[in-house]
């Protein structure tokens, strides 16, 4: 199975202010341009998912939105609190395996530090893997099976300008 593993793109500052619940925190202007040439980039570089599946988080939606968008996969995003920034890696294991068993490829769409931690998880068993995946940057990963421990090899990560740059 192909998993992929996207970052939100830049999102407004922290506030408490203007965003009492960070859950309704959206993404900045520019999150949202450079997202946007980012996901042509994943479209030039011939990139099929089967499904997406996002943190219900108001930035991760939006970045979720604009890639369904731009490969007219409106119809194909689900929405999974898993993926929030306090979701349970277990839980999404779990979830994976009932929901999109059959799916060869998935996107999913989240935050850090929780999607370096899969990455971690995936390929070495543990935390204990150092991963930095940039706002609106992209991994993909090759799993053997949904499990929660070591179940895939790492193929690539790139940063958001290298997506850019394959626009």
């Amino acid at each position: 199975m192909e998993i992929f593993l996207l970052r939100h793109a830049i999102a407004e500052e922290r506030d408490s202010q203007i965003y009492p619940n960070d859950a309704h925190r959206p993404l900045a202007k520019k999150g949202i341009q450079k997202m946007q040439e980012a996901a042509r980039g994943m479209k030039h570089m011939k990139l099929r998912f089967d499904r997406m599946v996002s943190s219900p988080f108001a930035r991760a939606k939006q970045t979720a939105e604009i890639v369904a968008a731009v490969f007219r996969m409106q119809k194909k995003l689900n929405y999974s609190k898993h993926l929030a920034c306090d979701g349970s890696s277990k839980d999404l294991v779990q979830e994976l395996k009932s929901k999109y068993k059959r799916h060869g490829s998935l996107l999913l769409v989240g935050h850090e530090p929780y999607l370096s931690e899969l990455i971690s998880l995936w390929v070495s068993g543990d935390g204990g893997l150092s991963v930095t995946l940039k706002k609106g940057g992209l991994c993909k990963l090759t799993l053997s099976a949904y499990r929660h421990g070591q179940c895939g090899d790492l193929e690539w990560l790139l940063s958001p300008k290298h997506l850019r740059l394959m626009a």
